[in-house]
């Protein structure tokens, strides 16, 4: 009998690796992207999704055209020239990170008319474990548990992950909360779209889940220097799988909420207002962000209702 013929989409360089080392078959294609943070249109790959991109990277994580081309872009190219498999399985993480792309993969071979049976290996627990491991950090023999385990995707599942990436790029993400609802085989997409949903501002304080986040770690624990803040938040985000890079965003844009001194980061009245909820910062906080389609200030987050307010 015939082997099948795989294509592996990874969502790192870490993983690639990895399954090289596993001697898997099938080919490999690396997705190498942030689609969690800054803009980006629905059709994935072309001109004005390359150029929102590009944008957004050079000027926040002074990505250079050339890097980003040899990095993502050429990995595109070669996905959408490639045809005939009998499976196609994606690599990707439990997060809000790990969740955009893999949406913009699927959407991506739905616009290439790529219509191969697809399936997914996600860092969930299995039977026996005791807590969620990336996968890219699993033993060899623990990943390749994973791959004999991966889940098959319904067409239903593939729809339900087009539309998703249809709204995030869309202007109207009120509709995004519905979604989190519905029954899919895709364990942790309910749980990204709430955090995705929570990165707005709230409409009673103008921070968002990750920047409280920020200064509730400020306030619990005894951190003394910004690399230690990095850490601790890095390790207690919760769904949304940001990256160091971003991460230091986030905290350099709260500084005027904490002073720094030589033996601990304390949070300063209005970071101790901002906990507390009893003064709204959004007017100082505003700024041209964009997630996906929306500019993230042009919508609240109403942390009674859980739903999205438009301004």
């Amino acid at each position: 009998m015939q082997d099948k013929k795989l294509l592996h989409i990874t969502n790192g360089d870490d993983l690639t690796q990895k399954i090289t080392e596993m001697k898997l078959p099938g080919d490999l294609i690396t997705w190498r992207e942030m689609l969690c943070e800054g803009p980006a249109s629905q059709d994935v790959g072309d001109a004005e999704f390359l150029k929102l991109r590009r944008k957004f990277l050079k000027e926040n994580y002074g990505i250079a055209k050339h890097d980003y081309h040899e990095k993502f872009v050429s990995e595109l190219e070669k996905l959408a020239i490639i045809n005939n498999y009998d499976e196609i399985v994606l690599w990707f993480e439990f997060d809000l990170f790990s969740h955009m792309n893999m949406l913009a993969v699927i959407a991506f071979l739905l616009q290439n008319k790529k219509n191969d049976p697809v399936s997914l290996v996600c860092s969930r627990k299995l039977e026996g474990e005791e807590e969620m491991i990336p996968l890219s950090e699993l033993s060899e023999e623990r990943l390749e548990k994973h791959y004999e385990q991966r889940i098959p995707l319904t067409d239903d599942d593939v729809s339900t992950a087009e539309l998703i990436w249809e709204l995030y790029c869309g202007k109207n993400p009120k509709r995004l909360p519905a979604e989190i609802k519905k029954s899919t085989n895709f364990e942790y997409l309910a749980s990204s779209i709430r955090a995705h949903i929570e990165r707005f501002p709230s409409a009673k304080t103008g921070l968002n889940t990750l920047e409280i986040n920020v200064l509730k770690l400020i306030n619990r624990h005894e951190i003394t220097t910004l690399h230690q803040l990095l850490g601790y938040a890095l390790k207690y985000q919760g769904y949304y799988g940001y990256v160091d890079v971003q991460m230091q965003r986030v905290i350099d844009k709260l500084r005027d909420f904490y002073t720094v001194s030589d033996d601990r980061i304390r949070l300063n009245e209005d970071g101790e207002k901002a906990l507390s909820g009893s003064k709204n910062f959004y007017q100082r906080l505003k700024d041209n962000e964009f997630y996906g389609g929306v500019r993230k200030y042009d919508f609240l987050y109403d942390p009674d209702s859980h739903d999205l307010l438009k301004l």
